[in-house]
């Protein structure tokens, strides 16, 4: 069905819809054989809070973006490859029902649907154009996940030297295990290509795992024998650099329940 709609007039139409909401800053998204699926408003864990953002499936990939004007505006635009997505259901829980678990190889994060209904449904369709598009592109799925970041009011103290937090110690995460840590336990950095081509931050206890595990990668690679020459030095955070992304993840049993702002999710006419 999906590759019926693929050059349809309706189809093209309807993706480039999608390509003037996002504005310039958006990235295009017409592409030969790509199908619009289906597109929704859900609630995103987010660092502070849970927000509602706009998702729109495409058979290859998952595009998902801020509401600035319903309808009309969004920004922030994140495009991720349906080879990269795993899909977790979840239990409701006693502060939000029908969410689920989004896991990528940059972020990991919690969504929620209106209904169940629609959570069911966001699930099954996620999950059936993974796997064919998987044997389209004949990509190995993937298998490194990002951690979700504890949320920032989980704990007042840092999670690996119990300081507490105030006004002037600030929360931050670590990139690697999502810990909230003050700025003394994560004054190192290290490159997770995963999610990032640049060192990131990462806590004390992270870093000596990471720089053991290059070490026997590059041993094991050139032969070299000195451990001293593969050491990766270390980066102190600067008052530039420490700056934490805020629209990031919490886990699901942090926060509270939202109301109820999500739109009925649409989804093309051969899925009704």
């Amino acid at each position: 069905m999906v590759e019926r709609l693929a050059f349809t007039e309706e189809n093209v139409t309807r993706i480039a819809a999608v390509e003037s909401l996002f504005g310039p800053s958006g990235k295009p998204l017409a592409k030969p054989g790509r199908v619009l699926v289906g597109e929704g408003r859900l609630m995103k864990l987010c660092r502070r809070s849970p927000q509602p953002k706009m998702f729109f499936l495409f058979n290859d990939i998952l595009v998902y973006g801020s509401i600035i004007l319903h309808g009309h505006w969004y920004k922030n635009q994140h495009i991720i490859p349906l080879e990269d997505i795993v899909v977790e259901e979840l239990e409701d829980s006693l502060d939000m029902k029908n969410q689920w678990l989004i896991r990528t190889p940059k972020k990991s994060f919690y969504v929620s649907a209106a209904s169940l209904r629609e959570k069911q449904a966001w699930i099954e369709h996620i999950e059936d154009c993974r796997t064919k598009q998987l044997l389209r592109s004949g990509r190995m799925p993937n298998t490194s996940f990002a951690a979700t970041w504890i949320p920032d009011r989980a704990s007042a103290i840092c999670m690996r030297c119990s300081e507490k937090f105030t006004v002037t110690q600030r929360r931050h995460h670590c990139r690697q295990c999502g810990f909230v840590v003050c700025n003394a336990c994560s004054k190192y950095r290290f490159v997770i290509r995963s999610i990032s081509c640049k060192p990131v931050r990462v806590c004390f206890m992270c870093f000596q795992s990471l720089q053991a595990q290059k070490a026997l990668q590059d041993r094991d690679e050139k032969n070299w024998s000195d451990e001293d020459e593969l050491a990766v030095p270390m980066y102190e955070a600067s008052s530039e650099e420490d700056i934490d992304v805020r629209d990031e993840d919490l886990i699901p049993s942090q926060w509270a329940k939202p109301q109820i702002l999500i739109q009925k999710t649409s989804w093309s006419s051969y899925l009704r």
